[in-house]
C-alpha cells in the first residue's frame, strides 16, 4: 500500500506470482508507482532474507524491518526505511520501496524462491524506468536478499541499478561472478559487506546447499572478485573502523563471535549506509576503496582468536540496535 505524508512516497511491494505487487491490496501496482515517483530524491529499494514472508504475521517484512513503524518487538527490529532517511517528510526524501517475497519454508525453498523474486524485483525495475527514464535505483539487501538482487541483474540492461549494498549475503561468489557479468551487472556498483561474525552461517550455506557447479563451493562472505565496480567491506575489521571513523562515519566494534544481524543491527552503520546510498557521486567505489586499504580477516578469526574474554553469542543484550 501506499504511505505518502505531505511529501514522501513509500511503497510496499511483493514479489507476487504474477509480478510485483502492492502489499495489501488488490490494486494495481502502475498508478501509485507512478504517483510515488512524483517525489524527487533518491529510490532505494529494501529486501529481506530468510524466514520473512509478506502476509505472515509478525514473520511479515512490512511489520518488522521493512517497515516505517514496525509491529514486531523483536530484538532484531529497526526500521530501515526510517535509517535510511525516510518517513520525516522531508523534502527530497526520494521514493522508499519495501520489497517483500516468501522467504519462509525451508533453507532449500527459501534459496529457490529467492531466485525467482529476484525475476519480480527486475519486472519492478523495468517499470521504474518506464515511468520515470533515467532516474538512478539503488538497492540494500540482506542474507538471501543478495540473491534476490543479484537474480534480478540477469533480466536486465545495463545502466538499471546504480549501486546496491549487500549485508551479509547468502549467496555463492561464482553466482554472483556471473550476475556481474551480465549487461546490468557490469554497469552497477555492488558493496559487499561482510563480517567474521557471519561465518557460521557462510559455513551452514555451503554444507547446506549444493552448488550449481562444484567451483561454486564459497560464499560472498569470502569476498567478491576486485573489479571496478566491487568494493569488499568486512565490517568488524578494526582498520576498516578506523577508516570508516576518519571519514566520519563512528561504528561500533563488534561485540559478539556469531551474528547473522551485526550488519544491520550494529549501532552507526545506518548513517554510513544511509550516506553512500542517498551521496552515490560523494563516494564513489574508488574513493571508498582507497580509505579502505586493508587486507580482509581469514574465515574463523573471531572464533580462533585468543582473548583474555571470550566475546559471546548474539543476544539481544549484546546486539544493541543503533
Amino acid at each position: 500500500m501506499l504511505w505518502e505524508p505531505d511529501r514522501m512516497p513509500f511503497l510496499q511491494i511483493n514479489a507476487g506470482p504474477e509480478g510485483p505487487a502492492l502489499h495489501g491490496t488488490p490494486r494495481p501496482l502502475r498508478p501509485s508507482l507512478t504517483q510515488a515517483l512524483r517525489a524527487q530524491g533518491p529510490i532505494i529499494i529494501m529486501t529481506h532474507g530468510f524466514k520473512f514472508a509478506p502476509g505472515q504475521g509478525l514473520d511479515c517484512p512490512h511489520n518488522h524491518i521493512l517497515s516505517l513503524s514496525p509491529l514486531s518487538r523483536c530484538w532484531k527490529t529497526l526500521s530501515w526505511p526510517r535509517y535510511l532517511g525516510y518517513g520525516a517528510g522531508h523534502r527530497g526524501e526520494g521514493l522508499g520501496i519495501a520489497f517483500g517475497w516468501a522467504g519462509r519454508g525451508t533453507i532449500w525453498q527459501a534459496y529457490r524462491q529467492a531466485r525467482n523474486a529476484g525475476h519480480s524485483l527486475a519486472r519492478l525495475i523495468h517499470m521504474i524506468h518506464q515511468i520515470a527514464p533515467g532516474r538512478p535505483i539503488h538497492l540494500i539487501a540482506h542474507s538471501l536478499g543478495a540473491r534476490v538482487v543479484l537474480s534480478a541483474l540477469h533480466d536486465l540492461p545495463e545502466d538499471s541499478i546504480r549501486r546496491a549494498i549487500l549485508l551479509c549475503g547468502a549467496e555463492y561468489i561464482e553466482t554472483a561472478k556471473a550476475a556481474l557479468s551480465t549487461d546490468a551487472g557490469r554497469t552497477a556498483e555492488i558493496i559487499n559487506v561482510t563480517t567474521r561474525e557471519n561465518d557460521l552461517f557462510d559455513f551452514l550455506l555451503e554444507r547446506l546447499i549444493p552448488p550449481a557447479r562444484f567451483r561454486e563451493n564459497r560464499s560472498l562472505g569470502r569476498g567478491l572478485p576486485d573489479l571496478p565496480n566491487t568494493l569488499n567491506l568486512q565490517l568488524d575489521h578494526p582498520a576498516t573502523l578506523t577508516r570508516l571513523s576518519r571519514a566520519g562515519f563512528s561504528i561500533a566494534p563488534a561485540k559478539t563471535r556469531i551474528c547473522h544481524w551485526s550488519a544491520y543491527l550494529r549501532p552507526g552503520v545506518f548513517p554510513f549506509y544511509r550516506d553512500i546510498l542517498r551521496h552515490p557521486d560523494d563516494w564513489p567505489i574508488s574513493k571508498l576503496r582507497t580509505a579502505l586499504p586493508y587486507q580482509p580477516d581469514p574465515h574463523w578469526t573471531r572464533l580462533r582468536e585468543l582473548a583474555p574474554r571470550i566475546l559471546p553469542v548474539a543476544t539481544p543484550e549484546t546486539a544493541a540496535l543503533p
